[in-house]
């Protein structure tokens, strides 16, 4: 039997490792489920997820010259019809779970939105020379740092 990508197929996980499963399929055949596509979610642990002889359905999703096989466990989930990504509402803030910080601008630059890029990079360039120039300024200050004279 010929494996072709894109046929969903039963086997048995013959190995476990950090980056994924061997899943044996008929015809004594082995393939690997990569770590990322062993669930929806995110998998930390592959234990967590599969066991040795766990049978599962696999989907094909690329067979190699050499004869690697990959195959997708998500891939191969029959998904409802209402699923779909998760709308701008649903998503986190723009900081995460962090307060913003100081140089955070909440929304993005928005009076930048007119000016031309050579515009921008000017005050790109003036805002980094300022701070730069207060980073020296305090770093030769403090116990005689480089470039600091000496009397």
């Amino acid at each position: 039997m010929a494996i072709e990508v894109g046929t969903k197929l039963e086997g048995k996980v013959t190995g476990i490792t950090h980056f994924g499963a061997f899943v044996e399929l008929a015809g004594g055949v082995t393939g690997l489920v990569h770590i990322s596509e062993v669930a929806e979610n995110y998998v930390k642990d592959v234990n967590d997820h599969l066991k040795i002889n766990d049978v599962v359905t696999v989907k094909v999703i690329n067979v190699d010259k050499d004869g690697k096989i990959g195959l997708s466990i998500k891939q191969a989930l029959d998904k409802p019809a209402g699923d779909k990504r998760p709308s701008s509402s649903d998503r986190k803030p723009p900081y995460g779970d962090r307060k913003p910080m100081r140089g955070d601008r909440p929304g993005g630059n928005r009076g930048d939105l007119n000016l031309s890029f050579e515009d921008k990079m000017m005050r790109f360039l003036k805002d980094s020379e300022e701070r730069i120039s207060s980073l020296k300024k305090h770093t030769e200050s403090k116990r005689g740092g480089r470039g600091s004279r000496r009397s």
